[in-house]
């Protein structure tokens, strides 16, 4: 049984100069038929499933559409065309910063990322201890998070998402941040999420990192989907020969 399915789903950015304008402009250049918008499909007809204990890679050059999906896939955004289903609840890790407030402390963080993910204060309070361990960050717990390094805060975020035990894990270009220790202490504990059943995707632009960990690619290019395929090894040979040839 399927835990996530994306079927066709498209997503479109509207760009025009309404907020420049003003209403009482917009209104009078709408009724002159001087007003003109821009459309921008990010994403095009994007459709795959993934059962538990799938671990998804997506790769693709800048602007292919991948970060874009990831909101759609989250619930961040809602797909212009198309749906998403999931089952169960979801981490997503998709900007280092977001969610956590510059000015309260590692500790206050902690709990604060832990309530935005829906989990409670008793199951937090049992957590506590092991994400600021993981994250490398005992010594820091009564710091300002604004003044963390951008690789601790990245630990702390990998170390939260990763160990609140989510059934669905979205990571965008997380693994790459911070020192070569802490990446390989990350994939190891990507490992152990995909051996306990959870669902991962994994933005990346390391197509060693999408070899050594996923069970199945998907290829995205300028917003189309390319290839969608459990044959991980022979996706990314073709991508990487489709780069030399760049």
């Amino acid at each position: 049984m399927s835990i996530l399915e994306v079927h066709d789903v498209s997503i479109r950015y509207m760009t025009g100069d309404f907020k420049e304008i003003g209403l009482k402009e917009y209104v009078m250049r709408k009724l002159k038929g001087e007003y003109h918008v821009n459309e921008f499909w990010a994403d095009r007809h994007i459709t795959f499933t993934l059962k538990k204990g799938d671990m998804l890679g997506i790769i693709g050059t800048n602007g292919a559409g991948k970060s874009t999906l990831l909101k759609a896939v989250s619930g961040i955004m809602e797909p212009t065309k198309g749906h998403v289903r999931r089952q169960g609840n979801i981490a997503a890790l998709l900007e280092l910063a977001s969610g956590f407030d510059g000015d309260l402390t590692v500790r206050e963080n902690t709990y604060l990322r832990g309530a935005m993910l829906g989990y409670t204060r008793r199951f937090m309070d049992e957590m506590y201890g092991k994400i600021i361990e993981f994250a490398e960050l005992q010594d820091f717990q009564d710091r300002p998070f604004k003044q963390l390094s951008s690789g601790m805060k990245s630990r702390l975020a990998f170390s939260i998402a990763s160990l609140v035990q989510p059934d669905i894990l979205i990571l965008d270009e997380v693994l790459s941040v911070g020192d070569g220790a802490f990446r390989r202490k990350s994939e190891a504990k990507m490992r152990e999420i995909i051996n306990g059943g959870a669902t991962t995707i994994l933005v990346s632009h390391s197509v060693q990192q999408v070899r050594d960990l996923c069970t199945k690619v998907l290829w995205l290019h300028k917003g189309e989907q390319k290839i969608f395929s459990k044959d991980v090894q022979g996706v990314c040979d073709q991508y990487e020969e489709f780069l030399g040839e760049k």
